[in-house]
């Protein structure tokens, strides 16, 4: 069993507020935020030390155990994590089913983070639940036991869903799988995402590596489904469940399924599959996001749908079909502006990277894509320029509000290094808009991406403008 250790960051701050009450949600934020948040640590050890789920189990033994009994799907991956939950969430949703949902990062809000039925936390019912878990945290420290930002929230979306008598909860982990906080539960179904370079400094440099950290969520006897993908991660998953008695459903090889891109006037570009199942078939099925990608992501929810169906969930075709036209997804090709046109996605490591530029070019026509890139500094840096050269026509780099973010003179660096092309350099995302807008003409597109910091940061800057927009038209 792992040891249990103290961590250093705001632990002053955190003995100074215990036995203190909360008396409104500013307070319960700042009472959520002393606590070590290493998704804003530069430098992240992956390790026992660092993450260590004894202090999630204790945490959740001393607030009675909320995650018991409740109905989890888990999702692990490095890529369509995010959009494969939601596409599930809003399926199970129009089944007539209360679901409850938990994604990180957020892109604008840490509310976001924690919803049921497509409804985020309010803050009434988030300042409730820092109210709740406090005692069992203080309770901790005087054991020098110090919950980490995520641990404590993660286990807040624990409370939160049995409040709410979800009947299902889709939960996505945050870093990895194997020691990642939300690693506790028992679930009804694993599923992995298509496994890629990401994170390298703390999940290893070889996808081999990554996978098996992705496959630590895969448990005894429960079914597994993944997509079809680079062999290397799928021996892994296929090893790891084989050594869990865990049966595995990969979509694309034991599930039929197959995609096309097509156009029409009624729907304009888009992708259709075909997916045939155990419980169920389904023909030239509408993907609600762009992309080949989102096509593999969709027939993975459809597999978890087909073994949940398995399981006693009771759900129509009619259900499923509604479900994923009710989706949609913040900061993943998003079109943020018109004239010209700005697009903001989140992506963050070079699988993802190169989808996105295949799908803009699908999609969206133009003259040039102009791209203003930023990212954390432990991606696949290299990977991710080496995809920029092949679909940027030019780059403008910048840095997100993120502590990890790499400067955009060393990525300038890099980058020339990598290619020989030009670039150009902006310390503010305000800054290479207007390198942007100097250059750009009426068929170009602008292309915001790297970080869900980056792409955070773009949404909030133009929500303003279209709300000052709005105040100016109405005076």
């Amino acid at each position: 069993m792992a040891r249990t250790t103290k961590t250093k960051s705001g632990s002053s701050s955190r003995k100074k507020d215990a036995g203190k009450a909360i008396r409104g949600y500013k307070e319960a934020m700042d009472y959520i935020f002393s606590h070590t948040d290493y998704e804003k640590q530069r430098l992240l050890r992956y390790n026992i030390t660092t993450f260590d789920l004894t202090r999630m189990y204790r945490l959740l033994k001393e607030m009675k155990n909320p995650e018991k009994g409740q109905n989890f799907i888990h999702i692990a991956g490095s890529k369509g994590k995010g959009s494969t939950s939601t596409m599930l969430a809003r399926m199970l949703e129009a089944g007539g089913y209360k679901v409850g949902l938990y994604t990180s990062p957020h892109i604008t809000s840490m509310h976001e983070r924690i919803s049921v039925n497509n409804k985020h936390i309010t803050e009434r019912q988030m300042t409730a639940l820092v109210r709740q878990i406090k005692p069992a945290v203080d309770k901790l420290a005087k054991e020098n036991i110090q919950p980490t930002f995520f641990e404590l929230l993660t286990a807040m979306a624990f409370v939160h869903f049995k409040n709410q008598k979800a009947d299902y909860v889709v939960l996505e982990t945050g870093l990895g799988g194997r020691l990642d906080s939300t690693n506790v539960v028992q679930p009804l179904i694993t599923a992995i995402t298509q496994i890629s370079i990401d994170h390298q400094r703390q999940l290893g440099y070889k996808i081999e590596q990554i996978a098996k950290e992705k496959a630590g969520i895969i448990k005894e006897g429960v079914p597994v489904v993944t997509i079809d993908q680079d062999e290397r991660a799928l021996d892994v998953i296929k090893t790891e469940a084989e050594a869990k008695n865990a049966p595995l459903w990969v979509t694309g090889v034991n599930v039929d399924f197959s995609s096309r891109f097509e156009s029409s006037r009624e729907d304009g570009p888009h992708t259709r599959i075909c997916v045939q199942s155990e419980t169920s078939k389904f023909e030239h099925l509408k993907v609600p996001l762009p992309g080949d990608h989102q096509a593999l992501n969709c027939g993975l929810a459809l597999t978890i749908i087909d073994q949940l169906k398995n399981k006693g969930c009771e759900i129509e075709n009619e259900n499923i079909v509604q479900g994923l036209e009710n989706v949609h997804m913040p900061g993943r090709m998003e079109v943020v502006f018109n004239e010209p046109t700005v697009i903001v996605d989140a992506a963050h490591n070079a699988a993802s990277l190169r989808a996105l530029i295949a799908t803009i070019g699908q999609h969206i026509p133009y003259d040039s894509l102009i791209f203003i890139f930023g990212c954390n500094a432990d991606k696949d840096i290299l990977g991710m320029l080496d995809q920029l050269q092949y679909g940027a026509d030019k780059v403008i780099f910048t840095r997100s509000s993120s502590p990890r973010a790499i400067s955009p003179d060393e990525l300038a660096e890099e980058y020339n290094e990598l290619t020989g092309r030009m670039c150009q350099t902006s310390l503010s995302l305000g800054d290479a808009l207007k390198i942007a807008g100097s250059a750009v003409t009426r068929g170009d597109v602008i292309c915001i991406s790297g970080s869900v910091y980056l792409v955070g940061d773009a949404i909030k800057r133009f929500n303003r403008i279209k709300e000052a927009a709005r105040a100016n038209a109405s005076q």
